[in-house]
């Protein structure tokens, strides 16, 4: 294993086990996980033989590359595949009824809290009841000290990047700034701040010690 000695993976080895704990204690089931590697595998472990796999849209997942391995090991809800809006909304509906749903998280706190913000609603919809199981992969650059700077995080960092990766007609995808803006279009539709996790060890968080994602 090569040595982590660059000062942010320093940082985040420091930091990353203190957040699992933090998670536990609001009984998420969470690990902290060095390398993207070691976040891939223990994902993979983390799903049942014969599960049906679902997945919300993430830049996290996307770099690590885990989806090509997921579809080969199992049955996927992949809306992806949709030939129309109307056979996509139905993927996703069904998604809400898989055994695990894949996804990242906008922002976490250090005191072990998930902030999301969501356009469409599949995928806090998950996150809160609906799959057997939820895994949540996020690098360490989306954990904030407070649930304030999460929260911060989340509409003024998270939001307008998506925002211009979907692009979608918003202020912030224009100005690259949330304007709080009442759009039709607006990602920030639903914002979800988890808590605690019920029931114990449904949600379970894989903190990676790389910059990854939004």
């Amino acid at each position: 294993m090569n040595e982590r000695t660059s000062p942010l993976e320093m940082q985040y080895d420091k930091l990353g086990p203190r957040v699992a704990e933090a998670l536990n204690r609001r009984h998420f089931e969470a690990v902290y996980c060095p390398t993207p590697a070691e976040a891939v595998a223990k994902a993979l472990s983390l799903i049942p033989e014969g599960d049906t796999v679902c997945w919300g849209g993430s830049a996290t997942i996307d770099a690590l590359g885990l989806l090509p391995l997921v579809r080969e090991r199992f049955s996927v809800i992949d809306r992806a595949e949709a030939k129309s809006a109307e056979e996509r909304a139905d993927l996703q509906r069904k998604g809400l009824l898989s055994d695990t749903f894949l996804m990242s998280s906008n922002a976490i706190s250090e005191d072990g809290q998930l902030f999301n913000i969501d356009g469409n609603g599949n995928r806090v919809a998950a996150l809160v009841y609906g799959p057997k199981q939820v895994i949540v992969i996020a690098g360490m650059n989306k954990v904030v000290p407070t649930v304030d700077d999460a929260w911060t995080r989340a509409r003024t960092i998270a939001a307008p990047i998506n925002a211009q990766r979907f692009s979608l007609n918003t202020p912030c995808s224009v100005s690259g700034t949330c304007a709080d803006c009442l759009s039709e279009s607006s990602i920030c539709a639903s914002m979800l701040r988890t808590r605690i996790c019920r029931p114990a060890g449904r949600i379970k968080v894989i903190l990676v010690g790389a910059t990854l994602g939004f």
